[in-house]
């Protein structure tokens, strides 16, 4: 059997322990004063919703929309919720195009454990950027996923492209 070291993902691990024992983050993170928004990679608040990045991303720029009430049903959204969290998807997508041009979107959304959920109790909507060939030998035949890029940067960009974007709109609607 052959080993590849990946001793930054012991993270990960800690982080799923710790987790089933704490409270939900996507219910933790946003009651959170917004100056730890940059920690907790909470890119946008909107009324009923907000986008976060993943932190254990498929791709760059892995970005999930999620409500801020803590319910595991399509069917226990309100309208309003729902509403908004698709027009956040539809900001997510735009700002991702922007920053990262990818080729392509995976938008989706994991019910239950069985469907792949890692979260199951709090629904949320990941928007997944593609690009043409990002899949390579190291998913196909070591199940490795290669993040070229740290998450505090793609952050960064984002956010700040995200910023200029809502700029964009506001000085066109004065």
């Amino acid at each position: 059997m052959r080993r590849i070291w990946a001793p930054w993902r012991i993270k990960y691990i800690e982080i799923a322990k710790e987790e089933s024992r704490k409270e939900c983050f996507l219910c933790e993170f946003p009651r959170q004063d917004k100056e730890k928004d940059k920690e907790n990679k909470i890119l946008l608040r909107a009324t009923k919703s907000f986008i976060i990045m993943n932190s254990f991303p498929y791709n760059p720029g892995h970005l999930m929309v999620a409500p801020y009430r803590h319910v595991s049903e399509i069917g226990e959204l309100t309208r309003e919720e729902i509403l908004e969290m698709w027009d956040l998807i539809k900001v997510a997508i735009q700002v991702i195009e922007k920053e990262m041009s990818p080729d392509g979107f995976n938008i989706g959304i994991n019910i239950g454990r069985a469907a792949g959920a890692g979260l199951e109790d709090h629904i949320h909507i990941h928007v997944v950027p593609r690009w043409n060939g990002d899949t390579n030998f190291m998913p196909v035949l070591a199940d490795v996923k290669v993040i070229p890029e740290a998450l505090e940067e793609t952050y960064d960009k984002l956010k700040s492209k995200l910023d200029q974007l809502k700029k964009e709109r506001k000085d066109n609607h004065e």
